[in-house]
């Protein structure tokens, strides 16, 4: 039996033969002496470039060996390491750089890499890395001259994430680096391995791009612990269930929207799943509607362990499949932490009712440049909040409500939005809905609803009657949207999560009667140019 928790650069010495990545789709092995001696040469690149202890490197890179490799190379050279989406604009591209300080930019793009020359986006390098078909780029001709040895004196270094809730410029959350000295195993990835029974036998399946705080972290503590990381470039559906299968996967990384697509399968597909080797299922980063896990723990057993928690890394909870079945909704109970209600005023309150949720812990971080943002996150007790709103039950199980930025106010009532969308949820003719608030001169804000229907079922007025009066059933005409817009699919960042900042500037830009049912025909029209840039749960 091999070690448990060695940390990826010792365990690559020890058994350099072992895989590392399999990367899908192509099934592509790299060693873990293979990884090492590629971040040992990135590590020496970095170096080369001028960048020291403490300075920022940010990559703009699709999931692959490079990545990985790269922020390999990053946490060994004392740096703190930011991950920008790969399919970013220039625009929140060189917003990002600029803001984080970045030395140098790694990115696959000839065009971004052209076009961000013209932006001020002094002292930073930008590099191509596995842009040019046919020739090797700026990136791979450095380090092809580096040597694949560990540099003399490695620096433990730290991630940098950009993460701002559903509005606004993204922030950047600062933290001390986690690891007082190079050889130490990051704490965050010791208490990930232990709670979900991992050691260097496990096989990882990781779904979800790397630029997102879980992910991030979950391959980081896999590797420490001399797994194998399956690692998907992009998320398919049909291709994960075969990966379970085909490499003998034992734990897994979602979002509830994966398991929508996962659920969405045709029987027969699903049914030659056979998934016995899988013992973690592991998911967060948004609600899962009830029934959605339910149908889930149905089809796999009892092998969904669910977190909440953020990039801030001020508390988290944990909750597995047979608690959630006696605790249904509930994200768990608190891990190292003490979870907190407060309400408006910011006293405590009991179990039961819905307050802000604080949690009292040891961790420190700031909103780089953002002192404004840092303060609001912190109570009068010192206690900090990731900005949702739920309760906690009598025997200390927490309920997200929903994200303080989300609430409306309508006729003086508190209105979360997602409270109405798992009613809606409930109706068997949808697949997906989005419910946000918009102005209204009697009430100050409504509910408008924006519904992705099951194939099948018509958009019509007629649907849109039925919704309506499903939602007034279920919670009063307060709480029943006064608008319905029926689209083929919802504009997604790519770890599924729903962009609704598109969907209400498109629904206050049409010009039409509130009132009025239309079928946005593509969601072409409401994409941004670049990912919203959500708060990724870790």
């Amino acid at each position: 039996r091999l070690p448990e928790i060695l940390g990826f650069w010792p365990f690559a010495q020890r058994y350099p033969d072992k895989p590392a990545l399999i990367v899908e789709p192509g099934g592509l092995v790299i060693t873990y002496g293979e990884l090492d001696g590629l971040a040992n040469r990135y590590a020496h690149a970095f170096r080369s470039l001028g960048v020291a202890p403490g300075d920022t490197v940010a990559l703009c890179l699709p999931n692959g060996v490079k990545s990985v490799a790269a922020v390999l190379a990053a946490l060994r050279t004392g740096l703190y390491v930011t991950l920008v989406p790969a399919g970013a604009s220039t625009t929140d591209l060189a917003y990002i750089v600029r803001d984080a300080g970045a030395r140098v930019l790694l990115t696959t793009s000839n065009v971004v890499a052209v076009e961000l020359a013209r932006e001020p986006v002094a002292d930073c390098r930008i590099l191509r890395c596995g842009a040019l078909p046919d020739a090797k780029d700026a990136w791979e001709r450095l380090t092809d001259l580096q040597p694949t040895l560990l540099p003399s004196d490695p620096v433990p270094g730290m991630e940098m994430i950009y993460s701002s809730g559903s509005t606004g410029r993204p922030k950047g959350i600062r933290r001390e680096v986690h690891c007082k000295r190079w050889g130490e195993v990051d704490s965050r990835n010791v208490g990930a391995l232990r709670w979900l029974s991992a050691s260097a036998q496990s096989v990882y399946l990781s779904t979800s791009p790397l630029y997102h705080s879980a992910p991030f972290r979950f391959i980081s503590a896999f590797l420490d612990a001399g797994a194998t990381v399956v690692l998907m470039e992009r998320f398919d559906a049909d291709l994960a269930l075969n990966c379970i299968d085909r490499h003998a996967c034992t734990h897994s990384l979602w979002v509830p929207t994966m398991f929508n697509r996962l659920l969405g399968l045709a029987p027969a597909r699903r049914e030659a799943y056979r998934g016995a080797s899988m013992t973690h299922a592991i998911h967060g980063a948004a609600p899962c509607p009830l029934h959605v896990k339910h149908a889930m723990i149905d089809w796999w057993g009892p092998v969904l362990y669910e977190y909440y928690s953020g990039t801030e890394g001020i508390g988290r909870t944990f909750i597995d499949s047979r608690e959630w079945l006696a605790h249904p909704g509930s994200v768990g109970r608190p891990s190292g932490c003490v979870v907190h209600i407060l309400d408006d005023n910011g006293r405590e309150l009991p179990p039961g009712q819905t307050g802000d949720i604080f949690f009292e812990s040891d961790v420190d971080f700031t909103y780089w440049k953002d002192a404004d943002k840092t303060r609001q996150s912190i109570s009068a007790q010192g206690w900090r909040t990731f900005g949702d709103i739920g309760h906690v039950d009598e025997d200390g199980y927490l309920y997200l409500t929903d994200r303080r930025s989300f609430m409306l106010i309508s006729g003086g009532v508190n209105i979360y939005p997602r409270e109405v969308e798992d009613k809606l949820l409930l109706h068997t003719a949808i697949q997906d809905a989005a419910v946000f608030g918009v102005p209204d001169d009697d009430l100050g804000e409504v509910l408008v609803a924006v519904v992705q229907l099951k194939d099948g079922s018509q958009a019509d007025a007629g649907m849109a009657d039925t919704l309506r009066e499903h939602c007034r059933v279920r919670g009063g005409s307060i709480k029943t949207p006064k608008a319905f817009r029926f689209c083929q699919a919802f504009p997604r960042m790519d770890n599924g999560k729903v962009q609704k900042r598109p969907l209400r500037e498109r629904l206050l830009g049409e010009g039409q009667p509130l009132a009025a049912w239309a079928v946005w025909d593509t969601t072409a029209a409401v994409l941004p140019d670049a990912p919203d840039h959500s708060r990724s749960d870790a």
